[in-house]
């Protein structure tokens, strides 16, 4: 048997075709919407809130066609399982200190050099100058990183087991710090064994003994309860933690161009409204760490001082044993000292 299909045939056949791609299934296939899950290791907190900012504006920017998820808490693995989902793009989007993506870059971790940072506003002129936003967010673009945000989120503490009130009860003392070697340099110039881990293990090894201190932000100590293992805080201030937003350069480059600007613009500016909101947490976890009977020590004003100075060499020493650190450690540096006096924005 043989079909014979006439040219009116195939006219109707492509009329029909065309009437069934306009069917609610196919309409609904068109506009299904991209997933944007965008997770971090800490909550109720600073990047915690950024992280919701963004995903918030992204959704609403993009009038839908980005569905949100905000997972905080280390909901979608540890750290470095962040980083490896957003680059293989099984994550979308995450932000973390960039000294954790020192893995993928060695680059990033020059945030981390102490002294760096004279004040709140001045760390976050800094994370504003061009420059800085231009080497820090095109540092992991080769390896799957697309950066779109980088806030101050707030100056560094020690949470420790024994008060650490002067210089010399640094010595001797098991200290976690983040994955850098400006960190690493500076904590073995105060006579401690810097200890680099991620953040989820910190409270488990201080409980355990393991160590007998950490480095980190207020916030994390108040919102996940290290009161529990360790009440004394001591506020170096130095270094100062910035906080990266990272985008999945994978599933950036599956965008259409639009939504791809909607999110270096939504990151962009909810980098620049988390200022306020970032000085506003800090000043609210420092009183929460006491109200719930916490330490807070500061080091006495000279020996704050002979702290800074044994310090003050270590970003030079460190980006000068390795050529492309020295070379973006240099573009930071000089952003530090032209935004000292520059006005907050």
């Amino acid at each position: 048997m043989r079909f014979v299909t006439s040219g009116k045939s195939i006219r109707s056949s492509a009329i029909i075709a065309a009437l069934l791609s306009l069917s609610p299934g196919a309409a609904w296939a068109q506009d299904k919407p991209y997933v944007m899950k965008v997770t971090t290791a800490t909550i109720n907190d600073g990047p915690h809130q950024l992280i919701k900012d963004f995903a918030a504006a992204v959704e609403r920017d993009s009038g839908g066609r980005i569905k949100s998820e905000v997972y905080p808490a280390s909901q979608l693995g540890s750290v470095p399982r962040q980083i490896e989902g957003v680059q293989f793009g099984s994550i979308e989007a995450a932000a973390m200190p960039p000294e954790f993506i020192v893995g993928v870059d060695e680059r990033f971790e020059v945030m981390a050099a102490p002294g760096l940072v004279d004040s709140f506003e001045h760390g976050q002129r800094i994370a504003a100058d061009p420059d800085v936003q231009e080497l820090m967010f095109g540092l992991g673009a080769a390896k799957g990183l697309h950066g779109v945000g980088l806030i101050l989120s707030q100056p560094s503490s020690i949470v420790s087991k024994a008060p650490i009130r002067r210089l010399s009860d640094f010595r001797g003392k098991k200290i976690r710090i983040f994955a850098s070697q400006f960190q690493t340099v500076a904590l073995d110039r105060l006579g401690s064994t810097p200890v680099a881990m991620t953040l989820g293990d910190v409270l488990p090894a201080l409980q355990q003994g393991t160590i007998d201190g950490a480095v980190a932000g207020i916030g994390p100590f108040v919102h996940l309860h290290f009161s529990d293992a360790a009440k004394y805080v001591t506020e170096t201030n130095q270094p100062a933690i910035f906080i990266m937003l990272e985008v999945s350069q994978k599933w950036y480059n599956s965008l259409p161009q639009d939504l791809q600007e909607i999110i270096d613009r939504d990151g962009a500016k909810v980098s620049v409204a988390m200022n306020p909101v970032a000085l506003a947490m800090y000043a609210e976890q420092r009183k929460a760490w006491v109200d719930g009977g916490g330490e807070l020590i500061s080091l006495l004003r000279d020996e704050q001082s002979a702290m800074m100075a044994t310090l003050a060499s270590v970003g030079a020493a460190v980006a000068m044993a390795k050529p492309a650190v020295r070379e973006a450690y240099q573009i930071v540096l000089d952003a530090a000292q032209r935004t000292r006096q520059a006005s907050s924005r």
